[in-house]
């Protein structure tokens, strides 16, 4: 069990009830939180709902890799001392399989060895028990604006430009003003691009629970929503009925 201080889980309970805790926009990205301290993961996953991140919550190492095998997260937090699999062993298991997702580790180890040693085991960063909710919330920005493996720091489509970073959308030199979800849907669109994305790829990435959108017409009112919204750009997003979408840009 690791270690935290009591006073963790009151400041992050102050912050999260404070006005300047939430961004009010959100993130809707797909986040892993393994943590089997279920004071802090309750603590952490709430406030980071607040956020508008898209949360999965483990208390072990075994369902952190479960996870893992069937969801493609924007970033992970991994606790070092889990049962099951040790935080280390999940980050050591998804480097070996080549997955590029951020991952920011949590422990009450302090020492410079133990630093290394998670950083050179795959770790991207390492925040030390007990810690301040708005520094975890940095690192995550911080870690979500370095390019990736195949992450490029801007996305683009004909004239539509997304930064997964900064959580924006322009069409040519103008913003969109597109919610979390919508967000989220355009930004994976646009990574596959001009590959067809299935229905159930977009709703494991922009739903808490998939079966809220696969099996009503959610994701096709969400779809009827960007297209109005991008419809001064080139950038088409185009159904395949019975399979899902794919994003274009409009020839010429």
């Amino acid at each position: 069990m690791p270690v935290v201080a009591p006073s963790m889980t009151a400041r992050a309970a102050n912050f999260f009830s404070s006005p300047q805790g939430t961004s009010g926009e959100g993130t809707a990205m797909r986040l892993l939180l393994a943590e089997d301290d279920a004071s802090l993961r309750g603590v952490l996953e709430r406030g980071l709902k607040e956020e508008g991140y898209v949360v999965d919550a483990v208390s072990n190492g075994s369902e952190a890799l479960d996870y893992l095998r069937i969801y493609e997260y924007a970033i992970c937090i991994v606790d070092w001392r889990m049962p099951g699999a040790s935080g280390l062993d999940v980050i050591t298991w998804a480097r070996g399989r080549g997955l590029p997702t951020p991952f920011l580790m949590l422990t009450a180890k302090d020492a410079a060895p133990d630093r290394i040693r998670a950083l050179d085991g795959g770790a991207d960063d390492y925040l030390v028990k007990p810690f301040d909710y708005g520094e975890l919330l940095a690192r995550l920005r911080a870690l979500l604006r370095r390019p990736s493996g195949d992450r490029s720091p801007l996305l683009r489509c004909g004239s539509l430009t997304v930064d997964p970073a900064t959580r924006q959308a322009l069409v040519g030199a103008e913003p969109a003003d597109l919610t979390p979800r919508e967000f989220a849907i355009i930004e994976l669109l646009m990574r596959k691009s001009p590959a067809v994305v299935y229905r159930r790829s977009i709703a494991l990435q922009a739903w808490p629970e998939e079966a809220d959108a696969v099996g009503s017409n959610t994701i096709d009112v969400h779809i009827a929503r960007l297209r109005a919204k991008l419809a001064r750009s080139d950038a088409r997003i185009e159904t395949f009925r019975g399979a899902g979408y794919r994003l274009v840009a409009a020839s010429k």
